[in-house]
């Protein structure tokens, strides 16, 4: 067997196995096709570039987007290790500056003695080297094409928007304030834009009423993944839908009026130096004209300079659950492995834990070492088990972690089943990691 594990696609996922298999005595060759072909949605050439929010959500271990963190911490990864070294203020979020984040990781894997990265298109996959497609949501038409040929699956997809970015200095620090929702984290972590009835009302109408994207024929019948609709499509199921969500004013009080504003809109920094903030829960199909006249509506944002406007891109995801062994590994090309979004994880730091589940399963296959994977009471191996087993192929669709997806406890109270659910995993980790990985298994890959 060649020993070296070529990684299609430098995305979160890409990287972190690229990371992992590295670290584990395999040469790699990490191919990304930008900028010799552009994306929909891509604005820069950088490998692991945030696309839509630069947020990887909640890092309180009694989360499960927060417990993966940690598990991932423990298992020396690289986006990780990017994340802590970009933080940016984001209450009990952990949310980055986008161009420290992919700049220390492509500064890594270019310094890495064990990875080659090449800027070149991919359009099949390799017939016999041991390989990882990472290539995300967004994989270029010739390689889906590809995969679809040998998959014998019809394509599945959904549509995924994008927020605006606001510079902060054009921002009317007269009518908003910073404030974190119950003074969470460093307790002013967002800017606040405030409502009051007859403005949110405006609001909701300018946005039903605004001019969209249209879609292409085949498009249409595309489903939206509902943990990042459009706000539009959530104002849609009812006009007091984003009251009651993104834009709900509870635990924030005006401190130009002293009383609670009937709507609130959010603002989230967006890059180290705090320039540029992002509007949360803002993902839009609005037309680029049509976002500028109806967000420059809201209160604080009247004289706003976008730094980037919203956008919507198709999203590509496989039947995992039915192409795909408990190794990652295409069933009937077993050569072949499958890592990030494109398996059907949703999420920055879902794709990057399957990435760097596949790096460390190819590359045991490679050293011809034994290695189970992580037991499903783990974050990891219960997202593993979702996307290779336990989901209905039937009716699969992307899906973020969440402790539905971990087996269940025995009789605990309400309130301290997120804690035993993070005890219960940290040790499942733990243990992974020292014994099972190391130790001669009669469950070979």
């Amino acid at each position: 067997m060649d020993n070296t594990l070529h990684i299609i696609g430098g995305g979160l996922a890409g990287c972190e196995a690229a990371w992992q298999a590295a670290n584990s005595g395999v040469s790699v060759i990490l191919h990304e096709m930008r900028p010799t072909r552009k994306t929909e949605a891509h604005i820069t050439e950088n490998l692991a570039e945030l696309v839509c929010s630069n947020s990887l959500r909640s890092d309180d271990i009694e989360n499960a987007v927060g417990l993966l963190h940690e598990e991932m911490r423990r298992c020396d990864s690289l986006i990780m290790q990017a994340a802590e070294k970009n933080k940016v203020p984001a209450g009990s979020a952990l949310a980055v500056d986008r161009e420290g984040f992919s700049g220390f990781i492509q500064e890594k894997l270019a310094a890495h003695p064990r990875i080659t990265i090449k800027r070149e298109e991919i359009k099949k996959l390799p017939e016999k080297e041991p390989a990882i497609i990472a290539t995300g949501p967004l994989t270029a038409p010739e390689l889906t094409k590809d995969i679809l040929a040998i998959t014998g699956e019809e394509n599945l997809a959904f549509f995924d928007a994008i927020a605006p970015i606001v510079y902060k200095d054009s921002i009317d620090f007269s009518k908003a304030w910073f404030q974190s929702r119950y003074d969470k984290g460093e307790g002013k972590d967002y800017i606040n834009c405030p409502l009051d009835k007859e403005q949110y009302y405006e609001f909701v109408n300018d946005l039903l009423a605004g001019e969209k994207t249209d879609f292409k024929e085949w498009e249409k019948n595309t489903p939206y993944f509902n943990g990042c609709l459009p706000i539009e499509v959530m104002a849609e199921r009812g006009k007091d839908t984003l009251a009651f969500g993104p834009m709900k004013p509870v635990g924030l009080t005006n401190p130009h009026t002293g009383s609670r504003a009937f709507a609130v809109v959010q603002l989230r920094q967006d890059n180290k130096p705090g320039t540029l903030y992002n509007i949360v829960g803002f993902q839009t199909k609005l037309k680029y004209g049509e976002q500028q006249r109806v967000f420059r509506k809201i209160p604080g944002l009247e004289n706003a300079e976008f730094a980037r406007l919203g956008g919507l891109h198709r999203n590509t995801f496989i039947n995992s659950p039915k192409l795909l062994d408990g190794f990652l590994r295409l069933k009937n090309r077993q050569n072949i492995r499958f890592a990030g979004q494109i398996t059907g994880v949703e999420g920055y730091v879902e794709s990057a834990a399957i990435g760097l589940l596949a790096g460390k399963f190819a590359a045991a296959e490679i050293t011809g070492n034994a290695m189970i994977p992580p037991p499903e009471t783990t974050a990891l191996g219960a997202l593993l088990s979702h996307i290779t087993g336990n989901a209905e192929s039937a009716s699969f669709q992307p899906m973020n972690i969440n402790f539905g997806l971990f087996p269940p406890l025995g009789k605990i109270k309400k309130h301290e089943r997120k804690k035993a659910y993070s005890e219960r995993a940290l040790k499942g980790l733990e243990e992974w990691r020292i014994g099972a990985r190391l130790k001669v298994s009669s469950y070979r890959l």
